[in-house]
């Protein structure tokens, strides 16, 4: 009897080939696992943090950016460009999460408003201001897919552009998903940051 592969050797899904980008089929000399494709990600991932991080904590990368609907396509597209035709562009189907898509753009020029004010008016300390951009994120889904990783990564940017420079705090991710789940609930009944930035735990670099 045959075993099932492991995840390594997992192979992609129809609906997932169909959504590669050709030119990277052409980069390897069989068809790519899922494993391997999830290392691209990963390392394509840690070059763009390290890179947009290097540009806040040198001020040519800014808050008042960050926040924009612009900045976050342009994250997304720099996240998953040259590995998925999907890089960068709203879903057009709807979910059982997030709201319509008809009202992804209406919804982020919203939020992107309403934190640039709660974050000029001083409203929010750095670490609940990235966690409400966070959840706001969450709450609206606005890709097909990568939504997890963009989200957080922005969480990340706005935590650092909002300390004093060079930032020397960061987000710890490794948490309990299943309370984070919950507490992302809240969040989309009161948008009350505060129980999910509390959740979340701050580490000093360095």
């Amino acid at each position: 009897m045959g075993l099932d592969p492991g995840y390594g050797e997992t192979p992609l899904d129809g609906d997932e080939m169909s959504a590669l980008e050709p030119a990277l089929l052409e980069h390897f000399d069989r068809i790519p696992d899922k494993l391997t494709i999830h290392s691209l990600e990963q390392q394509t991932l840690a070059v763009t943090r390290a890179r947009v991080l290097e540009d806040i904590d040198n001020s040519e990368l800014h808050l008042d950016e960050i926040l924009t609907t612009s900045f976050l396509v342009e994250l997304h597209r720099w996240l998953f460009d040259g590995i998925w035709t999907w890089s960068g562009a709203f879903r057009r189907t709807g979910l059982n999460i997030g709201v319509d898509p008809q009202f992804i753009s209406t919804e982020l020029h919203a939020s992107f408003g309403n934190l640039g004010y709660q974050a000029e008016a001083s409203l929010l300390t750095a670490r609940q201001l990235g966690i409400a951009t966070h959840a706001e994120l969450v709450r609206i889904h606005p890709f097909t897919d990568g939504n997890g990783r963009v989200t957080r990564l922005m969480a990340d940017l706005v935590f650092a552009a909002s300390q004093g420079l060079p930032h020397t705090y960061e987000y710890d991710w490794n948490l309990d998903k299943s309370v984070y789940i919950d507490l992302l609930r809240t969040y989309d009944l009161n948008r009350d940051p505060t129980p999910l930035s509390s959740f979340i735990g701050v580490r000093k670099l360095g």
